[in-house]
């Protein structure tokens, strides 16, 4: 009964001074506020990043050449570690060649990323048609002139209409478009998954982009490999560096003239990076945070100051050192847990602006987890408590006597 006095209390106090009480909050509305926004623009960027890579497709490996020996990797390469037999844990094996250039469609054109791919890496990146069909066996044998183009790529050279059976121009060569793929959406570095073009790798190696090893064999860039499970993922590594050493003659003592990358590595590695940039700016917000917190110590210590007979006259009738500090600390964290209400409503509205309004004309998504509530609800009240303890303190601490003569 006594906490819900002292409550009534705190509660008519507050309401008396409106303006004072109301600037008080401000700073708590803005500071809980901007660190909610913020840390929700990093948790949306980790999830946005993470889905990306989702996207690009499961259990899967990469392998690229070394540094220092970029051409190390070839056609045969990706032959042998999609032998079965030889490498067990390997589900599907993908090589790929990638370089930009422009493409041509009457009088459009656009610059986007030209990959050269096998038919298996549709499944391997988890790629869907939308409409014609992916490049095939045969147009690899062929090595014809047929191209795959992502939606965005479909979308600017030919707007609404269909693509497929179409004709497009990539370094003065005519394709035939053979399909659009999904769009996917999302993407990383700035770079829109949607907006590729694919070609059979043989044709890439053979007509726009030839290079090749010492021994004439046809180098890639990189082998995609989709692993049978996660947790399989460890072993399929041993084993395609055990064909790998093998096939490129290297030694005991030799490095690997290649790395293996995993999708965990490189999601783990974004996550922290992300993780760090969310703790930043969410470090920045709790400076105004503590702004706040030092001016609802003033206030209330200004509160002080004012309601001096008040106190005196409420110890003179019996009220305890005790009863004045636990009311002093009452007010302190109600101001804090309104403004901290308040400042929780309108950081999410305005994650919600950036999340439909962008930044800088780029698309943001936005998270706002329920541990970020959490955090700023938790603050709110440490704030409270922290900017109240001193002040009350000191209210408890005055002498009746003097406190009644103040003034």
């Amino acid at each position: 009964m006594k906490f819900i006095e002292f409550f009534v209390m705190a509660m008519r106090s507050l309401s008396a001074n409106k303006l004072r009480s109301s600037l008080t909050m401000l700073g708590i509305i803005i500071g809980v506020g901007a660190v909610i926004a913020l840390m929700s623009v990093g948790r949306g960027a980790e999830a946005m990043i993470t889905s990306t890579f989702e996207q690009m497709g499961t259990n899967l490996l990469t392998v690229m050449g070394a540094r220092g020996a970029t051409n190390s990797l070839t056609l045969d390469d990706a032959e042998a570690l999609a032998d079965a037999n030889i490498v067990p844990s390997v589900v599907k094996v993908a090589p790929q060649s990638q370089s930009f250039g422009e493409v041509i469609a009457g009088n459009e054109s656009i610059t986007t990323t030209i990959n050269g791919v096998t038919p298996d890496y549709q499944q391997v990146r988890n790629h869907t048609i939308a409409s014609g069909r992916f490049i095939s066996d045969k147009n690899m044998a062929e090595r014809d002139m047929v191209a795959v183009l992502g939606s965005d790529v479909a979308q600017d050279l030919f707007g609404s209409n269909n693509p497929v059976g179409q004709q497009v121009k990539i370094a003065g060569r005519l394709f035939t478009v053979a399909g659009v793929l999904e769009a996917k959406g999302g993407g990383f570095m700035g770079r829109s998954l949607d907006d590729m073009l694919i070609i059979p790798i043989t044709t890439f190696q053979s007509r726009l982009f030839p290079q090749r090893t010492a021994s004439g064999e046809a180098v890639v860039q990189s082998i995609n490999v989709q692993v049978a499970s996660t947790e399989l993922t460890d072993r399929a590594i041993q084993e395609i560096k055990a064909v790998l050493r093998e096939r490129h003659r290297l030694s005991a003592s030799d490095e690997d003239d290649f790395t293996i990358v995993s999708q965990e590595e490189i999601i783990g590695a974004v996550s922290e990076v992300t993780g760090i940039f969310t703790i930043v700016l969410g470090a920045i917000a709790g400076i105004s945070l503590l702004v706040a917190s030092i001016g609802i110590m003033n206030i209330m210590l200004v509160s002080v100051t004012e309601r001096t007979r008040e106190i005196g006259l409420r110890k003179a009738v019996g009220a305890k050192r005790r009863d004045i500090l636990i009311q002093f600390i009452i007010e302190a964290t109600m101001l804090s847990l309104t403004g901290g209400g308040i400042g929780i409503v309108g950081g999410w509205l305005l994650s919600s602006l950036i999340s439909r309004l962008g930044i800088g004309g780029q698309t943001m998504q936005t998270l706002v987890s329920p541990d970020i509530i959490i955090l700023a609800i938790s603050v709110s009240v440490v704030i409270g408590l922290a900017s109240g303890i001193y002040p009350a303190m000191r209210a408890a601490r005055l002498n009746p006597i003097d406190a009644l003569h103040y003034g």
